[in-house]
């Protein structure tokens, strides 16, 4: 695959040597048991806090906010579930959510509302943004919860989450923000953002697969969760199960070493991600970018090719790593419901691509991928 291009850094990332580096000694002489009583239990032990400590002070927020996941999925998953069968008494019922979010929110809503939950999905503008009269329109005083991702896993486009979730505090509704695609490609502090849950996932920031978290405010409010997972009290009675040390320590690593150098590299892959779509708008000028007018991640891009569809595009550039606009693995696709809900068309949404640049990607890797597409895009492209 050398002579290929990964264009897939919003699907996941490759490990950092020095991720790498820091979870092997896990795997081996240090590979205790974090709630095991003795000598290499305790080893893990401090690896696993001290790996708490730094998450946390790197998002603003304290050790104790912090619970440990297998990733974003459960994290969300906990997060509704938990909050749902915590706060049933107090007759608030309603769920609201935006349109454009990750199935891991919209499929455990769809449970929810067959357990007797109202649930709303909000309408988006075609940049992929809420809008706050929508919003505010939405809010009664039985909303417990507000879902809405930072930043698009499809488009990048960045939600105002801080004036959002102060609508939703003014009505004592509690605000879970999926900060995941976001973290390790712009700044998050999350005092910032106001909000009261937030998740993210080690895979999306050059960590190990497996692993994630959900932070849950202690104070101003104080958020309740019932645990999703019950076998032994782990995770201060939150998430059983044995801590997979390895992991949480790579994901220790990959945030520190994210965080080094965030603004200049962040500034770096826009100008790389803005040079492949000026290329891309070259080669095909019917092509349309999906999300400009709003604030966007500097890694992605989400492009539209009227008239081929974006698995043809892809099945004749092979060589480049990148992924339709789709949300569904079935064997017949349903268009990206993030982009129909931006106002796009099926057939529209069925001709996208989501092309995403990471730490690796050069400006060699774009003209390559460039020339890849080229050859693609020549055969596809309408006549007249």
């Amino acid at each position: 695959m050398s002579q290929g291009v990964y264009l897939d850094y919003n699907a996941t990332t490759p490990v950092l040597p020095e991720v790498l580096e820091a979870m092997l000694p896990y795997f081996t002489e240090r590979f205790g048991n974090a709630a095991s009583p003795h000598l290499w239990g305790k080893d893990a032990q401090m690896a696993v806090e001290e790996a708490r400590e730094s998450l946390a002070r790197s998002l603003g927020v304290t050790s104790q906010e912090i619970v440990f996941t297998s990733g974003a999925t459960e994290a969300l998953n906990q997060a509704l579930f938990g909050i749902a069968e915590a706060y049933i008494t107090t007759g608030r019922r309603r769920i609201l959510a935006a349109s454009t979010e990750h199935k891991a929110i919209l499929d455990p809503l769809r449970i929810l509302s067959k357990r007797g939950w109202i649930t709303e999905l909000l309408p988006v503008d075609e940049n992929g943004l809420v809008s706050l009269d929508d919003l505010r329109r939405a809010l009664r005083d039985d909303t417990l919860l507000v879902c809405i991702m930072l930043a698009n896993n499809e488009t990048g486009v960045i939600q105002p989450i801080a004036h959002l979730a102060k609508m939703a505090h003014e009505v004592g509704a509690l605000f879970l923000c999926d900060t995941t695609q976001a973290i390790g490609k712009i700044p998050v502090y999350l005092p910032d953002l106001e909000v009261d849950l937030a998740v993210l996932s080690a895979h999306k920031f050059y960590g190990p697969k497996g692993i994630g978290a959900l932070y849950i405010r202690r104070r101003q409010p104080r958020v309740s969760l019932q645990p999703l997972l019950y076998g032994g009290g782990h995770e201060r009675g939150l998430r059983s199960g044995t801590l997979p040390v390895p992991l949480i320590v790579g994901m220790k690593a990959a945030y520190e070493q994210v965080s080094k150098d965030l603004v200049e590299e962040s500034a770096r892959q826009a100008l790389i991600r803005d040079q492949l779509a000026q290329g891309l708008l070259h080669l095909y000028p019917l092509a349309q970018i999906n999300g400009s007018g709003a604030p966007r991640l500097p890694n992605t891009l989400n492009i539209s090719f009227p008239g081929a569809k974006a698995s043809d595009i892809l099945a004749r550039a092979p060589l480049v790593a990148a992924a339709t606009g789709s949300a569904c693995t079935s064997a017949r696709p349903e268009p990206s419901h993030v982009l129909l809900a931006m106002g796009l068309s099926p057939e529209l949404a069925r001709s996208t691509l989501r092309f995403s640049v990471g730490r690796f990607t050069t400006e060699t890797d774009i003209q390559i991928a460039l020339a890849y597409l080229n050859r693609a895009l020549e055969a596809l492209r309408p006549v007249g």
